[in-house]
């Protein structure tokens, strides 16, 4: 995970606030004919904010307008991406705002998405907003509101690749978000959110066994040790905590942790945000549980004096202490007692830079 600069930051704003953006323009000019540039609109927290137009067309009966999505300073996949939006107007009556996903934009084919299996990845807090402009374009200019929603977005497709939604079921592109319109840079909302749709995503198929994973390589190695399915891998990164608070509402039967030395290590000294920037290794720490483990007083200072826990685990290896198994123990326990009395089983299992089993704690 990029770290967080240190001076300020400015905000951006969603794909779901750029496609609302878009909507209000695009069904404007169907009625009137004139596109608003820049067109405003209302997040839902009550602020008003302006975006301007990057294209506009009105062929026939379709209008469209585009924005380029302005993530701020967070390192957003979908920065500087083109959200498009096509308006068609729906020859019934009563029947609303209907979402198509264009090119670029995902469908869901997989149960426990807060959507049904072939919509469009549009989620419900953009839908309501599109739809609430929808209803105030119409009233204001004379429409009925009967109108057909298309959102593209340019390299969709590609830039959905670098996103859970291949493994959250989601095919052919991204998903529109946000549940405020703005973008909070660093605030990880967006990677916790994740890890929550992603357990979601593995309980609605039935899967017994997750694994919240700290990086690739303890993703990979689990994977294959274990042969679990895609969608039963949850890429925590840091969020220990995130993951662990979320499964104590939403249990599963058997969740596995895995990561390297260090991450594990936080985590067994009871630290739930992983990051090196919030939580360290206490080396101190790891040489009193050598010593319960019987190491020799130079096994203990050699931990106590090492630059990094990894090489306070090459050291416990060398005399063949089981400092990594303890460790994975130690860690099981703090992840228990966070989850509380559900009935989940946990294993933890530390892997080393090489990708090798170093530790395990009992299953």
């Amino acid at each position: 995970m990029a770290r967080k600069p240190t001076e300020k930051l400015r905000h951006g704003w969603t794909t779901g606030a750029c496609a609302t953006a878009a909507a209000k323009a695009a069904y404007t000019a169907l009625l009137t004919g004139c596109f608003p540039d820049p067109v405003e609109i209302i997040l839902p927290k009550g602020k008003t904010s302006s975006f301007s137009l990057a294209r506009e067309k009105i062929d026939g009966k379709r209008a469209s307008a585009a924005i380029v999505k302005d993530a701020g300073d967070d390192p957003d996949v979908t920065h500087g991406a083109l959200i498009q939006v096509d308006i068609d107007p729906r020859d019934d009556d009563g029947h609303g705002v209907t979402f198509r996903a264009g090119e670029g934009v995902g469908t869901v084919t997989r149960e426990g998405l807060p959507l049904a299996i072939g919509e469009p990845a549009i989620n419900p807090a953009p839908r309501q907003m599109i739809e609430k402009v929808i209803t105030e374009v119409a009233d204001t200019y004379g429409g009925n509101g009967n109108v057909i929603v298309t959102i593209s977005v340019e390299g969709g497709a590609a830039l959905a690749l670098k996103t859970w939604n291949p493994r959250l079921g989601i095919q052919g592109g991204i998903s529109i978000l946000g549940t405020t319109g703005v973008v909070v840079p660093y605030s990880c909302a967006a990677w916790i959110e994740s890890i929550h749709r992603g357990i979601d995503v593995a309980r609605a198929a039935g899967e017994t066994t997750i694994a919240g994973c700290t990086g690739k390589t303890s993703e990979d190695r689990c994977q294959a040790l274990l042969n679990l399915p895609d969608h039963a891998m949850i890429d925590m990164g840091d969020f220990v905590g995130g993951m662990l608070k979320y499964l104590r509402k939403h249990p599963v039967p058997n969740i596995v942790i895995s990561g390297g030395f260090a991450k594990v290590c936080k985590l067994a000294q009871g630290n739930l945000d992983l990051h090196s920037g919030r939580s360290q290794v206490d080396l101190p720490w790891l040489a009193k549980v050598a010593k319960e483990l019987g190491a020799d007083n130079a096994t203990q200072s050699a931990i106590r004096r090492a630059n990094t826990a990894a090489a306070a685990l090459f050291i416990a290896e060398k005399v063949e202490l089981p400092l990594a198994d303890d460790v994975a123990q130690r860690a099981s326990g703090v992840a228990q007692d966070t989850v509380g009395d559900t009935g989940s089983n946990f294993r933890v299992l530390i892997f080393d830079r090489g990708g090798n089993l170093a530790g395990s704690s009992n299953a």
